[in-house]
Parts: C-alpha cells; sequence; structure tokens
C-alpha cells in the first residue's frame, strides 16, 4: 500500500483543514492504487455534496452500494476505510508533501499524455499542445493566499488607485478616451470588421504610431507578406500614396527612411507565417529567437489576425469553429500575460454583418467566445456615407478599461491611399446617433380589428396614409 496516498486519504476523512486545503487540487487520476481511486471517488462525492469529511461509516455504507466490484476489490477497500484513524501527522508537512505529490503526479502523467500526442494517437490535440501541458503541470500549486482583506489592506488598494498604469497611447483622441489613456499590458484588443473595412489599415496604422513613441512593434502576419504590411507603413510614416510608393527614386526612399530612423528609437519587426500554420508556441519561438538574437523586446505585438491562426491546444479538423477560436483568442491573451505586452488583433464579421451599419457581438464571425475572452473589442463600420467623407465609424463592443456605454459610436478620418487614420472635428462626431433609430413597419388593419385603446396611441399618424 502507498503509504503517502492512504495519508492524504485518511486525512481527508478526518483532518477538516487539510480538507479545505488539499481537496480542490486533489484529482482521481493522481492515485496510483485501484482501491485508493476508488476510496478517493467515495470521499470526493460526499465532500461535493455535504462539504464536509465523510466518516469512516458513511464510506462502508457507500463503498457496498457501488456495483461491478469483485470480492477482492471489495474486501481490499473495506479493509483501507478500516484503518482510517484520527492519528495526526504535522499539518505543514501533510500540506507541503500532498502538493509535491500532486505536482509530481500531474508531471508524470502529462508525460504519458504528451508521448500519445507526439505519436499520433490523439485526434484532438496537435503536438502544439504538449508545451502547454506540461506547463500546467509544472504549475501545480497550493494558492494558500486568503485573498484581498478589505479593511487591513485598504492602504495597498489606495496606492493602486493612485498608481500611474503604464500604457501605450493612441495618436486618436477618441481611443484615447474610450481606454483611459492607451493600451496595457496582459491584454488582448480586437478589431472587428467586414473584408476591406480596415482591419489591416487600423493596426498598420496604429504599429506606425507606436513606433514613432519610440515603443518596439512586433507586427505577425498570417495573411499579407512581410513586404505588403512593410508598404503600407511605408505609406503611412513617409506620406506617399501607397500607389506611388515603387515609383519613388532610390535616392528620395532612402532619404524619407533616413529621416524617420533618426525621429524615433523604436524598432518594428515584421514577421510572416503561412495561413493557419502558426500558434502561440510560434510567437514565443520568435520572440525568443529575437531577444537572443537582436535582443529585441517587444512593447506591443500585433496578430493579423486571430481567425487565421492556428491552436496551440486543438486540431482544427476535429473541433468545432467555436471551441477552436475561442482556443486561439484564449492562448493569444495567455501570451499577452506572459510577455507582459497588449496583444492587438482582428477578426472578421458574419455574413450578415458584413455591409452592415451596425455591427454587434453576435456578428463575430465563428465564436462568440472571442467577444467574452477579449478585453477591449470594437466595430470598425464602412458605409457609402461614411467612405464619402472619408471616416470609418467605431462602435464599442466590450470594453474592461472604461464604460462601453459612453462614447459608445464615434467617427474617425481615415486616408486609405497613405494608409493613415486621424482625428475628425468634435462636429462630426455630434452627428454620430449613439444608437440607430429603430424602423417602424407599418401594416394596413381594419379599424374593426383594433380595439379603441389601441387606436388612440396611433393619433398622431391619423394622416398617414395606409
Amino acid at each position: 500500500m502507498n503509504s503517502l496516498e492512504f495519508t492524504i486519504l485518511n486525512n481527508l476523512v478526518t483532518n477538516d483543514q487539510f480538507r479545505r486545503q488539499a481537496f480542490p487540487y486533489l484529482k482521481k487520476e493522481y492515485f496510483e492504487e485501484e482501491h485508493n481511486k476508488l476510496l478517493f471517488d467515495l470521499i470526493s462525492n460526499f465532500i461535493d455534496k455535504y462539504e464536509k469529511c465523510p466518516t469512516k461509516e458513511s464510506l462502508a455504507i457507500d463503498l457496498q452500494n457501488v456495483g461491478s466490484l469483485t470480492d477482492q476489490q471489495f474486501k481490499i477497500s473495506l479493509e483501507a476505510i478500516d484503518k482510517v484513524s484520527d492519528e495526526r501527522v504535522d499539518q505543514t508537512w501533510l500540506v507541503d508533501s500532498t502538493e509535491e505529490w500532486c505536482r509530481n503526479r500531474a508531471i508524470y502523467l502529462s508525460l504519458l499524455e504528451s508521448i500519445q500526442i507526439a505519436d499520433g494517437k490523439d485526434e484532438k490535440k496537435d503536438k502544439g499542445a504538449i508545451p502547454s501541458i506540461l506547463s500546467d503541470a509544472i504549475a501545480v500549486s497550493f494558492d494558500n493566499r486568503i485573498g484581498h482583506d478589505y479593511f487591513s489592506n485598504y492602504k495597498e488598494r489606495f496606492e493602486f488607485y493612485n498608481k500611474v498604469e503604464e500604457k501605450i497611447p493612441f495618436d486618436l483622441s477618441m481611443f484615447n478616451k474610450i481606454t483611459k489613456g492607451g493600451l496595457s499590458n496582459k491584454t488582448l484588443n480586437v478589431a472587428l470588421a467586414g473584408t476591406g473595412v480596415g482591419k489591416s489599415l487600423f493596426m498598420c496604422h496604429v504599429a506606425a504610431a507606436t513606433l514613432l513613441q519610440g515603443k518596439n512593434v512586433l507586427y505577425i502576419t498570417c495573411e499579407m507578406s512581410e513586404e505588403k504590411i512593410a508598404e503600407r507603413i511605408d505609406a503611412n510614416l513617409l506620406g506617399v500614396n501607397i500607389q506611388e510608393i515603387a515609383d519613388l527614386p532610390k535616392q528620395i526612399f532612402e532619404s524619407k527612411v533616413n529621416k524617420l530612423m533618426k525621429k524615433t528609437q523604436g524598432k518594428l519587426i515584421i514577421k510572416e507565417y503561412p495561413t493557419a500554420s502558426a500558434h502561440v508556441g510560434h510567437f514565443k519561438s520568435l520572440l525568443n529567437e529575437l531577444t537572443l538574437k537582436t535582443s529585441f523586446k517587444p512593447d506591443l505585438i500585433f496578430v493579423d489576425y486571430l481567425n487565421i491562426c492556428a491552436s496551440q491546444r486543438f486540431k482544427g479538423a476535429v473541433v468545432n469553429s467555436y471551441t477552436y477560436v475561442k482556443a486561439i483568442a484564449e492562448e493569444l491573451r495567455g501570451l499577452a500575460v506572459e510577455v507582459n505586452v497588449p496583444i492587438v488583433s482582428a477578426t472578421q464579421t458574419t455574413r450578415s454583418g458584413y455591409g452592415s451599419s451596425d455591427i454587434d457581438l453576435t456578428d463575430t464571425s465563428e465564436s462568440f467566445g472571442l467577444p467574452a475572452t477579449a478585453d477591449f473589442m470594437f466595430a470598425l463600420i464602412s458605409t457609402e456615407e461614411s467612405e464619402q467623407l472619408n471616416q470609418i465609424l467605431v462602435k464599442q463592443l466590450k470594453n474592461r478599461y472604461n464604460d462601453p456605454t459612453m462614447n459608445k459610436r464615434f467617427a474617425i478620418g481615415v486616408d486609405r491611399s497613405k494608409m493613415k487614420l486621424y482625428d475628425v472635428e468634435q462636429s462630426a462626431q455630434n452627428d454620430i446617433v449613439e444608437q440607430p433609430p429603430s424602423t417602424t413597419v407599418i401594416t394596413k388593419v381594419s379599424s374593426d380589428d383594433v380595439k379603441p385603446t389601441v387606436l388612440n396611441k396611433f393619433q398622431k399618424f391619423k394622416n398617414l396614409k395606409v
């Protein structure tokens, strides 16, 4: 009999303090011996139902109700229950030993799972899931922190309120307003738009503006080539029509780039991956390579765009689109937290959202799990009217920085020839309706079919021909 396994089970029955500390982190598969797995099942079911330690008597009774047990299995399990005693061991040693045992078992099981994946025997998980599986196992620990004491920790809370958060500001005043000064580290920020509206234009503009601030920018593209992204940023930063860049004399082009280099200490790296082939694991490797070879550490990362990335955990062919896209979003946000930078990405609208003048969260292509994961999400909307005004409409969809109902809809100027966005005059913002008016459909009805009280409500339409 595994003495540590039994000690853990024994204390789950007799030691309520240990139960509260350890039980949330224990798993049936951690136990090696079958009768210990059975005993843990009995204990776990009791705790889940009654939220307290079971007694020896209740376990013995529950054991009798377990079907499909051989006489030998029943005998061994009953003997184990019989040996349960309230003999105490050192609490600190017990908790520490249980934590280490959980971690070791998690690592062992994760290695077995990783071998299965590596051999292609897992139909749902890709090899890219292996680092995450191993990391989760290594990270197993008992969190003994009791949390934030409202009264005792008021000083720390006050300091937090008055701490100036480091952000990446926009060069667009309305975006700074709704994000309280820019993009925060450890966040996932997503633009939602239809094809050709301006997802990449938006990201290229923000990348260019961030570079001019002296920040390091990493732009990952899974759609366009590195050269095409660079061309858009050239048009933006050099102030040249994108159609005319290729016609610039080499000397003039070099002169403009050199002047630009003197304006900023920042660096911009553009890295292309084939569509649907790269996931967070590849991005982490890239970051490590950049750090080792060039000492480059980004202040802001762009991923163009989310839907055409791959998931590190799942094979796209064997999971539904909701699960797959949600997984990609979760992995990207996890990367943002890990490297302590904001990540900006984009996603497509659904077919119903394409060309719509009012996009909502329900228009998110393939997955509602994406808005649930993102910290900041907004729609870029282009209509015939806005295009004539050289504007793009912006609608807040989700905002953890600020109240999303404030400045819910606003306009930004766009110069598509130079791949540039700019602030519009306040008068243009005043013309933006916060919520589009609902459309009332009038159907011809007979007055005989409508009660007088209902007719009274429509007296203002008495001159309307129906």
